[in-house]
């Protein structure tokens, strides 16, 4: 199938979410092919999908990660001029993907594109639209500084920038979320696949930080509205996604910044991730212990 636009959507045990990313993608008046990347499902979620010619289905018979996912969904679309990736658990009206779209396609330096991503309450997402998170800004956030960036931002600054002032218009930024992001082929092509060596997480700062270095622009479009029902497809393995988050993070900060800073502040920063990752493990292990207890006085 020939198409302007292929969606890319890695699922592993989505469950019913999936069917709504697939049915908010057929609602769109263009010319999209889905095709959805199964990483080894155990669930039901791919039995939920209609019969249709605009939907293809990859099984990959391990889950083989999001990046080789993404690059697996690439191979098979040869032909589409766009890439949109878009998580199981987004959904959105047909307007939101027309916005993204014209936007990208409006300005010729520009290689991919992300809306506004809001959760239930309808709050802007953390994640949504970011800044590089270069060391400092990293060992800020690994040790939890960046709650004093309201009081002191330019001292402790944090690369989520859910908390500054939506823009009324479209802007270039650093970074977007790989929840949802429309990429031009030839940009792609010019940059690259997805790094495979990240298994989840971090891999869509990567690729930003990748596009910026070649020159492409990355934009945020405040007014195309995406709907994310973040961490709904992890909430069941909580230590295995932080793990393969916080290996994405040191990963990404070797790759780029190991030779632009001082090997002590680099190891600063490995340690405060590594701190920060067992601080998580120990917070999810007293909160499973607190919720056994209640459930015995229960």
């Amino acid at each position: 199938m020939n198409a302007s636009i292929a969606a890319i959507i890695v699922n592993y045990n989505a469950g019913a979410l999936l069917l709504g990313s697939v049915e908010s993608l057929l609602a769109v008046p263009l010319d999209i092919e889905i095709i959805v990347v199964d990483n080894a499902s155990s669930d039901e979620s791919l039995g939920t999908l209609p019969e249709s010619p605009r939907i293809r289905i990859v099984r990959n018979s391990d889950n083989l990660g999001f990046s080789t996912a993404c690059n697996i969904g690439i191979k098979a679309a040869a032909s589409a001029s766009f890439l949109f990736f878009l998580n199981p658990d987004c959904h959105f009206e047909p307007e939101a993907l027309v916005s993204l779209m014209s936007e990208l396609r409006s300005d010729e330096h520009a290689g991919m594109a992300g809306g506004l991503l809001v959760n239930e309450d309808g709050s802007e997402q953390e994640g949504c639209r970011r800044a590089i998170p270069k060391p400092w800004i990293s060992f800020v956030r690994a040790f939890g500084l960046h709650r004093l960036s309201r009081l002191f931002p330019k001292l402790f600054p944090d690369f989520h920038l859910h908390k500054q002032l939506l823009p009324d218009q479209t802007v270039e930024i650093e970074a977007i979320s790989g929840a949802c992001m429309l990429v031009k082929r030839e940009a792609m092509k010019d940059v690259g696949l997805w790094d495979e060596a990240y298994f989840l997480h971090c891999e869509d700062m990567d690729w930003c930080m990748r596009f910026r270095i070649k020159g492409w622009k990355i934009l945020f479009v405040p007014h195309a509205r995406f709907s994310h029902a973040l961490g709904a497809c992890s909430r069941t393995r909580h230590i295995f996604v932080e793990w393969h988050k916080h290996k994405g993070m040191i990963r990404f900060y070797r790759k780029f910044f190991r030779s632009d800073y001082p090997v002590i502040l680099m190891g600063f920063v490995v340690l405060g991730v590594w701190l920060r990752f067992a601080l998580v493990v120990l917070r999810h292990f007293f909160r499973r212990q607190i919720s056994v207890a209640l459930n015995k006085l229960d």
